[in-house]
């Protein structure tokens, strides 16, 4: 943590440092009042400790007062703990009317200065932990997709739930692989919740939908006044992330120019605030998902080999539901359940047509395919079940062909062999 000091005195700045540097903390130290408003503009600060009086009047502590406010437009949420040799009443009033948060009189005690620093210190961390609490909160009803859950039955699902449980309990960067629709995103917040983070937070980012020009401000926050229309602090998403797991949704979409900043960002555990030169650690579980061929895009220069590496720790493939179609009528099972609470429609089955031509369909579009269907029929459906009619699947079956080549993209022969296999099986 790193304190601003702001006196005239070069004694009382010596002796401060030499406090505080025993107590674990960093200083700043600064003479004059402009100084210490560049210092406040420049670094990232959690409190300031600063005297009244300077060379122009050394008794009114005009001022100390001044910069006192002007400190407070500059960091709204810094600690400010004025000092001064002359102290009355009134220019302690007028101290706390200005933002100061205490008044200490020269000189001082240690323990009694000590003990006033950790004060302010520990509540503006509360403070900071409600802010960041509020932001998740927030950022979780945006993104409104967090009451989903993972459902299987089939054996190739259950395998891979069952590796997703082991590896949930290292810190190993996971990549998730599948293609789109098929729930990477719900498997990624199973592994959360099995993991010894499942109570911190679970921060979903879209890196597809971040724009270059607001990249570092939506991933590592900035500070007031960073750019032209930063009124005040942002909180970004690895911070949200603190202590929990930082989801890297659709990795494969995230422009060259800003892949350093994820490597540095997984290779150091560090960043820094858009506008700040203060760098903090991140403590985050790293998990990415993609529907692309990462190594194709590694060759044709698209996406950096080094981060590929650092991603892909752990690397799990989402199976397509065409792959598990023991699971097929058991999700939709649950999204006319679903459909049932919302919409109050009534059919509140599916018919024995209807649940054929659900397990018959080819679903291109995977569960979140499944997902829409489901959800149509319940509002077209006029009978007490759902028929075929109102799945509107039109004549796109299962095919028997040769599954394609993409399948079977990175496995060896033999891996291949058992997982036609295990298809051949799955569908007979």
């Amino acid at each position: 943590m790193t304190i601003l000091i702001v006196d005239d005195d070069e004694s009382i700045l010596t002796t401060l440092r030499v406090l505080l540097k025993s107590e674990g903390m960093s200083c700043i130290a600064c003479r004059s009042p402009a100084e210490a408003v560049a210092a406040a503009r420049r670094e990232s600060c959690e409190l300031a400790l600063v005297d009244l009086n300077y060379v122009e009047d050394t008794t009114s502590g005009k001022e100390g007062l001044a910069l006192i406010a002007a400190l407070r437009e500059v960091a709204e949420d810094l600690p400010i703990v004025a000092m001064t040799g002359w102290g009355t009443i009134g220019i302690a009033v007028e101290a706390m009317q200005r933002g100061a948060v205490d008044f200490i009189e020269k000189p001082w005690e240690n323990n009694r200065l000590l003990s006033t620093i950790r004060a302010q210190l520990a509540l503006r961390a509360a403070q900071a932990r409600e802010r960041k609490l509020a932001a998740e909160n927030a950022l979780l009803r945006q993104q409104g997709s967090g009451g989903g859950r993972l459902v299987s039955r089939s054996a190739e699902m259950e395998q891979l739930l069952s590796m997703a449980r082991r590896v949930a309990q290292s810190a190993m960067p996971i990549l998730i692989t599948g293609e789109n629709g098929t729930g990477k995103s719900l498997l990624a917040g199973y592994i959360h919740q099995h993991s010894t983070r499942a109570a911190a937070p679970f921060i979903s980012v879209n890196m597809g939908a971040i724009s270059e020009s607001t990249f570092e401000s939506e991933m590592f926050g900035h500070t007031r006044g960073a750019y032209t229309d930063a009124k005040s602090e942002r909180v970004g998403r690895v911070e949200l992330a603190d202590q929990g797991t930082l989801f890297l949704d659709e990795i494969a979409n995230l422009p060259l120019t800003q892949q350093a900043k994820i490597l540095r960002l997984l290779e150091e555990r560090a960043y820094e605030k858009l506008g700040s030169s203060f760098t903090k650690q991140a403590n985050v579980r790293f998990i990415s998902a993609t529907n692309a061929n990462l190594d194709s895009l590694v060759a044709e220069r698209n996406f950096r080999q080094d981060l590929l590496y650092r991603l892909n720790g752990v690397t799990l493939h989402m199976p397509p539901l065409r792959q598990r179609r023991e699971d097929i009528l058991l999700l939709a099972e649950g999204f006319l359940a679903r459909a049932c609470q919302h919409y109050n429609p009534p059919a509140r089955a599916f018919s024995a047509g209807a649940r054929a031509a659900l397990e018959n369909y080819a679903w291109p579009g995977n569960i979140r395919e499944l997902q829409h269907v489901v959800e149509r029929s319940v509002l077209l459906a006029q009978q007490a079940q759902i028929s075929e009619q109102d799945l509107q699947l039109g004549g796109a079956r299962a095919a028997p062909a040769a599954p394609a080549a993409d399948d079977f993209d990175g496995m060896t022969l033999r891996q291949s062999e058992i997982a036609l296999i295990r298809r051949a099986l799955a569908r007979h």
